[in-house]
Formats: C-alpha cells, structure tokens, sequence
C-alpha cells in the first residue's frame, strides 16, 4: 500500500499515530487538499445521482449539486481556520505548540470518510442513511484530527470543534441575512 493509501486508512480509521504523521508531514498538504478535492467530486456526484431521481428541475438539480460540491471544501478551510484560531489562542494547553498548515493538513485528512458521499446517491433510505453516517464519521474524524494537531485531550478538541462550527455558522449566517449593495 502506497503512503497515501496507508494514510487514507489510518485517517478514516480514527489512528492518532496518522494525523500526527500528517501533521509532522510539511509535503502532506498537496495530500490534505487532494482528498478534499475528491471528497468535494464525491458529494457532487452523490447529490446528482440522488437529485435527478427526484423530479428536480435542471436548474434546481444544478445549484444542489455545486452547493454539494463545494461544501466539504467550504467547511475544511473555514472550520480549520476557526479551530485554529480558538484551538490556539482561547483554549490553549501547555503543551500546544502548532501552525495554521498543521491544523490544514490534519483535518483534510478528516475528510477521508467523505469519499463515501458518492453513495449518498443511492435510492431509498439507504442513501440517506450513508450520507447521514459519513457525516457524522467526519465529525468524528475532524475531532480526532483537532486533537492531534493542537496536542489537546479530547474534552479541549470537542470545545474547540464545537466553538469552531458555531463560529463557521454564524460567519455563513450572518453573510446569508445582510443585504447586497446594488
């Protein structure tokens, strides 16, 4: 197995040893980004094959699948921002010592399970039910990932992940509700 496959494993099995690789690893980050690239191509797709079994118009299928498309890659770069921001100054622990590219890096490795969304495509309740379970494993993953790049307990990564998520929210919230200048 190839090291990019080896670390595709490990991250999507939740192995701290990976996300620490990754994180000493400066060369990972073209990794990081391809797999959300991918992770972003799989949504896309899984959003397609669902939504054009639905009676979506062309235009309504469009937008689903963009929308689907770009948001694992939305969340990576807007969530590792906020978890580094919070992770290294509010909830800092003695033994953190971290950079933005290490956050970047290990949590586009959180995104492993992600890979998965294409089957969100799949019909009935199954498909809805994977992209359901996918979701949360990134979630999952995306704290594991926290942990190890800011050197943190689990407790301090589920406060950063959660202070980092309501802080994404609101920054898209507030950037839905404000008027655009004509």
């Amino acid at each position: 197995m190839s090291s990019f496959g080896r670390r595709l494993w490990g991250a999507a099995t939740l192995h701290a040893d990976t996300y620490e690789e990754v994180e000493a690893d400066r060369g990972s980050i073209g990794q990081a980004a391809l797999l959300v690239g991918i992770a972003c191509a799989a949504a896309a797709c899984g959003s397609l094959l669902r939504g054009s079994t639905t009676g979506l118009s062309s235009v309504a299928l469009a937008v689903q699948v963009i929308v689907a498309g770009v948001l694992p890659a939305l969340l990576w770069l807007g969530g590792s921002v906020f978890a580094y921001m919070v992770g290294a100054t509010f909830l800092r622990g003695p033994e953190t010592e971290t950079d933005f590219p290490e956050v970047l890096r290990t949590t586009g490795f959180a995104f492993t399970p992600g890979l998965l969304l294409v089957a969100a495509g799949l019909p009935s309740a199954s498909g809805l039910w994977i992209y359901y379970v996918t979701w949360l494993w990134i979630v999952v993953a995306g704290v594991v990932a926290i942990r190890q790049a800011l050197d943190f307990t689990t407790l301090r990564a589920l406060a950063t992940f959660g202070s980092a998520a309501v802080l994404l929210w609101l920054v898209v919230w507030g950037l839905a509700v404000v008027p655009l200048p004509l």
